[in-house]
């Protein structure tokens, strides 16, 4: 048996013809995540990810057919046999100049998963890819390796992602980047998953329940129910295009486990679940089974597992992937706050004296010596960081929280952990220009957001010393600032323009008290195009539409792509925002090869 031939446009068109069933909204089906294992091997796809010059990660879940009177081997059953599953990669999209090859067997051991380190390759090249089993083929992806050459310059350009939810709306996002044909990779910088089930904890419009459910229905807390709600996020059509048309870099945040997790447990953990630590390495099993992600070298100074780990682009520059979960200290609470992991400051010494102490961290000390030795290397322009949680100070006014004449802080960000924060911009800050600039890529807040990052901030002030940006991305479907102010007193049953309305002039305040926010975006979702030259580097922002009377909340409507709306840029040199003239254009060059 063999599979058809496949190059690029046909791969696009294929992938478009996946997702076009999403034009009419589906009847739920219950068992969602576990439905692919019956469609073929290969029903939950495949994906690649963590692209160096001359390798990068495979993946696929190849589900052994069930014999006669056998249960079908569903993911987190431990059923199934083992069965052996060959992988190719090829310059061709026909499999005529195969690059690499082999076989691997996979078993319940695995939740029959399959993931590949595939050696040898060429850098700045696309590759095809594609595995079979007893007779069967799965479908064919794209991937490319990186551009890491000596002595050449190439283009570099991803989408940054965050935080997509599955009962939160459609990942229309992950479908608008799967149609696009200029990008290297997808950096997904936490929240792959949700914890949460469809009780009384379901997070996520009403308009959805019954229709875009949880599997497992309940929270997540162990290994079956793990496995299960990864599988469920690989069985959405427009996450597998995605996966399938490009290579991914991630990393998890705090609901790949629990919601505001740190070292010894998370808000959303309670004793009667268990011991914290076994759930949490049961929930990192199942994101290294599910993920295209390669273990960095464990011999860097480290605490516990090291995950954070760099990715190298020639002399254009280089991506820190930073990991802010396993070792984080407890964050900060006050009692009687009505928004979660928000705490008001200069009101009482113990809060502001535990936010600003040296002895809480959120990056160990370790990773973060690594991290400021990253940026302080010479020979490239750019020092990407791809971050989860906010490095920009941002003060929110009391007034949009309910509790005017107060000023909160987010604890849960570095705004919580602020000597960590002051140790990374004061070694940022003091670089020479032969270090070249940094830029931050960041997720978990659920807007948008492009920011200059001041060495010292206070309340208003309008002068300060920048030592980079930070741009970060949208929800993929999380509730934003405009669903999260919909819900409260003073707005809830309002129409949506009103909603709107309040969401932008509680933006406004908060630049008032945070003038180097230079640009936020409340109110929809989407992604961020980040694109990289030796000149500058630029975010276009890509929003679902402004919700409106007619169109309430655009994730529950499966034909709403997220379009261009913005774009923002810093130039070599600056370490400061500046406007950008329009959406990017053409690339300077393409990999080799596809």
């Amino acid at each position: 048996m063999t599979t058809p031939s496949l190059d690029r446009r046909t791969l696009l068109k294929g992938v478009a013809a996946a997702t076009a069933a999403l034009a009419v909204p589906r009847v739920f089906d219950p068992a969602a995540a576990a439905a692919p294992a019956g469609k073929g091997i290969f029903g939950y796809g495949i994906a690649s990810g963590d692209p160096t010059a001359d390798s990068v990660i495979i993946w696929t879940r190849a589900t052994p057919p069930a014999r006669p009177g056998e249960p079908l081997a569903t993911p987190g059953s431990g059923l199934g046999r083992p069965i052996p599953v060959r992988w190719q990669v090829a310059r061709d999209s026909r499999f005529t100049r195969v690059a690499a090859h082999g076989t691997v067997m996979t078993s319940p051991d695995s939740d029959h998963t399959v993931k590949v380190d595939v050696t040898g390759l060429d850098p700045y090249t696309r590759y095809y890819y594609r595995f079979s089993s007893l007779g069967e083929f799965s479908d064919v992806g794209r991937t490319q390796t990186a551009g890491d050459i000596a002595g050449e310059t190439h283009a570099l350009r991803l989408a940054l992602v965050s935080c997509s939810n599955y009962t939160g709306g459609y990942f229309t996002a992950y479908r608008a980047i799967a149609a696009c044909d200029d990008l290297d990779f997808v950096l997904h910088v936490g929240d792959y998953i949700y914890e949460y089930g469809n009780g009384a904890d379901r997070y996520g419009p009403a308009a959805l329940a019954g229709v875009r459910d949880n599997q497992p229905p309940t929270e997540t807390i162990d290994l079956l129910g793990y496995r299960l709600r990864h599988a469920l996020h690989k069985a959405d059509p427009d996450c597998r295009a995605a996966h399938q048309a490009l290579p991914w870099i991630t990393i998890f945040d705090d609901h790949e486990v629990a919601n505001n997790a740190w070292a010894g447990g998370a808000q959303n953990h309670q004793a009667d679940e268990g011991p914290y630590l076994e759930r949490r390495a049961q929930a990192m099993q199942a994101y290294l089974e599910w993920m295209p992600f390669r273990m960095p070298d464990q011999t860097v100074p480290h605490q516990g597992t090291r995950f954070f780990k760099r990715f190298t682009f020639g002399d254009l520059g280089d991506l820190s992937i930073l990991e802010t979960r396993q070792n984080r200290s407890a964050q900060v609470t006050a009692p009687g706050v009505p928004f979660d992991g928000f705490v008001p400051i200069g009101v009482s010494p113990l809060i502001d004296g535990a936010i600003a102490s040296p002895a809480r961290h959120l990056p160990e000390p370790e990773q973060l010596a690594w991290l400021k030795d990253g940026l302080a290397q010479q020979g490239r322009q750019w020092h990407l960081l791809g971050n989860q949680v906010m490095v920009a100070p941002v003060l929110y006014p009391g007034a949009a929280l309910g509790a005017p004449g107060y000023t909160f802080v987010n604890a849960d960000q570095w705004d919580g952990y602020t000597a960590d924060r002051t140790s990374l911009l004061t070694h940022l800050a003091a670089q020479p220009a032969a270090a070249g600039d940094a830029v931050v890529l960041t997720g978990d807040i659920h807007a948008s957001f492009s920011c200059d990052l001041p060495v010292s901030s206070s309340p208003g002030q309008s002068s300060y010393a920048s030592a980079g940006v930070e741009f970060v991305c949208p929800s993929v479907t999380s509730d934003g600032f405009y669903e999260v102010l919909g819900t409260t007193a003073q707005l809830k049953g309002q129409p949506p323009e009103v909603v709107v309305g309040a969401t932008r002039q509680a933006i406004g305040a908060a630049q008032q008290l945070n003038p180097w926010l230079r640009y936020i975006d409340g109110v929809s979702h989407g992604f961020v195009v980040i694109d990289v030259t030796p000149e500058r580097v630029q975010a276009d922002y890509h929003h679902t539409p402004v919700p409106t009377s007619a169109q309430p909340d655009p994730r529950v409507v499966p034909t709403v792509l997220p379009g261009y709306t913005r774009s923002l840029q810093t130039l070599a040199g600056t370490r400061r925002l500046s406007p950008a003239t329009g959406p990017v254009g053409p690339r300077s060059d393409e990999p080799r090869g596809g």
